[in-house]
C-alpha cells in the first residue's frame, strides 16, 4: 500500500485540516500518516482557540514518522509560526523527502490574513523551494507576487513569478468570481489549464485542504503531476455534488461520497 504524510493543522469539527486529509488519502487508498502542526477548537461558525505544537514535538513526530513507515509523499497545510516551518523544512531535507505538496495557508478567501509576516517570509525562503508544487489561492498567490490578480491574463503572470522566484510548480485556483472553477498548473512545461464546473453548493468547509491531499495521494499512487491534479479535481466536484448538509455555518464535502452504507 502507497503512503502519505499530511502535515498539518487538526479541525475539530472534521472539515479540513488533518481530518480532511486522513478521510481524503483513505479514499484514494493511500495510508494516511499524520504530524499535527496545531490543534484547533472551531466547527463550521469559525475558529474559537488554537493551540500550537512545539518545534520539539513536532520534530519528534517527523522523526517518528521518516523513521519508520517513510511516506510515498507528503503534503503541507497550515502552521503558523516560523520555527515550526524551519522545523518541517529541515527534516523533509534531512530525510530527502520527495513529492512534496504545500498548500500555502496565509490568506482565507475573504481576505483575512492567517498567518504573522514572519511567518509568511519563512515560508517563502525555506519551504516552497523545496516543493514539487504549490497550491495557493488568488490571495496567496497575491501575496507571494505583490501584485493583484484581477484577471485570467494575471493569474498566467502570477503563476509564471512563482515559478520563476521559488523554483517549485504553481496550481494557482481561480474563483467564481473571475473563472468558475478554472485552476491554472504553471510548470517547465508552461501554462496549463483545468477546467471545472461551478457547483451550487455553499459548504466548501476544507475545500483547499483535500485538493492539496488528493494530489499528495495521487503522487504517492505514481500518477503525474498533471493527472494528479486532474483527477483531484474530479474527486473534489464530486465530494461537493454529494451535497452533504451539516453544521450551521458553512459546513465541510462529503469526502466519503463513495462508500456504500448497508443497514
Amino acid at each position: 500500500m502507497k503512503t502519505a504524510l499530511s502535515i498539518a493543522g487538526s479541525d475539530s469539527s472534521g472539515g479540513a485540516g488533518i481530518q480532511a486529509d486522513i478521510k481524503t488519502m483513505t479514499m484514494h487508498g493511500v495510508f494516511a500518516m499524520t504530524a499535527v502542526t496545531a490543534l484547533t477548537a472551531q466547527n463550521t461558525l469559525g475558529v474559537t482557540d488554537i493551540m500550537e505544537a512545539t518545534p520539539e514535538f513536532l520534530a519528534a513526530e517527523l522523526d517518528a514518522v521518516f523513521t519508520d513507515i517513510f511516506p510515498d509523499a507528503v503534503k503541507v497545510g497550515m502552521v503558523s509560526s516560523s520555527a515550526l516551518i524551519r522545523i518541517i523544512a529541515d527534516k523533509l531535507k534531512q530525510y530527502s523527502v520527495k513529492k512534496i505538496v504545500v498548500d500555502p495557508v496565509m490568506v482565507a478567501t475573504n481576505g483575512a490574513k492567517l498567518i504573522c509576516d514572519e511567518a509568511i517570509e519563512t515560508l517563502k525562503a525555506k519551504l516552497l523551494p523545496i516543493a514539487d508544487v504549490i497550491t495557493p489561492n488568488r490571495p496567496e498567490a497575491e501575496v507571494l507576487t505583490g501584485m493583484k490578480i484581477a484577471t485570467v491574463g494575471d493569474m498566467e503572470l502570477a503563476a509564471r513569478q512563482i515559478f520563476e522566484k521559488f523554483g517549485c510548480n504553481v496550481l494557482m485556483k481561480g474563483g467564481h468570481d473571475l473563472n468558475d472553477a478554472n485552476d491554472l498548473l504553471w510548470t517547465s512545461k508552461g501554462p496549463e489549464w483545468f477546467y471545472g464546473k461551478r457547483i451550487d453548493n455553499p459548504n466548501t468547509h476544507g475545500t483547499g485542504c483535500t485538493l492539496s491531499s488528493a494530489i499528495a495521494s495521487n503522487l504517492a499512487l505514481g500518477h503525474t503531476l498533471e493527472a494528479s491534479v486532474k483527477l483531484s479535481k474530479e474527486y473534489i466536484s464530486k465530494a461537493l455534488s454529494a451535497m452533504l448538509n451539516l453544521g450551521q455555518g458553512k459546513g465541510p464535502m462529503n469526502h466519503a461520497f463513495d462508500v456504500k452504507i448497508s443497514l
